[in-house]
């Protein structure tokens, strides 16, 4: 059974850093992107960052500059460092892997995590 397991959400002020992690286990994650989602009460949910399995990065305009995603493929597992946070940053952030950049700019990835949820308080 695939999980995909975020942690490292919380409050922090405008300003702040936080670092997600999600760890990924139930099978080979091999040339498979990983990335994250975010969804804002009201608002759809929407691309964050994604990683491909050899360090390619993809980011959203919103998020550019600040927010880094990175990979430790031994430990199948993905991180989401997010720094200068904005109050509009947040939102419940989810974990995503998919065989195509595809799925990701579409939202139809194949496993999901649970959601870890960010607050940015002005």
């Amino acid at each position: 059974q695939v999980q995909l397991v975020e942690s490292g959400g919380g409050l922090v002020q405008a300003g702040g850093s936080l670092r997600l992690s999600c760890a990924a286990s139930g099978r080979t994650f091999i040339n498979y992107f990983m990335g994250w989602f975010r969804q804002a009460p009201g608002k759809e949910r929407e691309f964050v960052a994604a990683i491909t399995w050899s360090g390619n990065t993809y980011y959203a305009n919103s998020v550019k500059g600040r927010f880094t995603i990175s990979r430790d493929n031994a430990k199948n597992t993905v991180y989401l460092q997010m720094n200068s946070l904005k109050p509009e940053d947040t939102a419940v952030y989810y974990c995503a892997a998919s065989n195509s950049y595809t799925d990701f700019r579409t939202g139809q990835c194949d496993y999901w995590g649970q959601g870890t949820q960010v607050t940015v308080s002005s």
